[in-house]
C-alpha cells in the first residue's frame, strides 16, 4: 500500500501566495519523479510541475515562473511553492509519485486524493 496526502488548499485573492504539501508513505522502496497535476471539471488532468530524484524540474507553460516544485527525499515529501495566483489556476491540485515498491520492482504512479484551489479576483 502507498498513501498520498495532499495539504495546503484553499482559498486566496488573485496574486496571493499559496504552498502545497505532499507526503507519501506505505510500502515503498524509492520514489523516482514527484510532481503535481490540477484538474477542472469537463477538462483534463494537466501537468503543473514535477521534479526527479536527482533535482531536475518540469513546469507546464501557464505556471512558468509562478510557481517552484522541490522536494525532501528524507521526508518523502513534494511541495509546490505558488505565487502571483491568477483566477484560472483555480482547481483541485494532485500529487503524484512514481514509486517503486521493491529492489527489483518498476515504478508505479499513485495518486494522492487531491486539494482545491480556488482563486478569487
Amino acid at each position: 500500500q502507498v498513501q498520498l496526502v495532499e495539504s495546503g488548499g484553499g482559498l486566496v485573492q488573485a496574486g496571493g501566495s499559496l504552498t502545497l504539501s505532499c507526503a507519501a508513505s506505505g510500502s515503498i522502496f524509492a520514489i523516482n519523479a514527484m510532481g503535481w497535476y490540477r484538474q477542472n471539471p469537463g477538462k483534463q488532468r494537466e501537468l503543473v510541475a514535477a521534479t526527479t530524484g536527482d533535482g531536475r524540474t518540469n513546469y507546464g507553460d501557464d505556471v512558468k515562473g509562478r510557481f517552484t516544485v522541490s522536494r525532501d527525499n528524507a521526508k518523502k515529501m513534494v511541495y509546490l511553492q505558488m505565487s502571483s495566483l491568477k483566477p484560472e489556476d483555480t482547481a483541485v491540485y494532485y500529487c503524484i509519485a512514481a514509486v517503486v515498491r521493491s529492489r527489483w520492482g518498476n515504478a508505479n504512479d499513485y495518486w494522492g486524493q487531491g486539494t482545491p484551489v480556488t482563486v478569487s479576483s
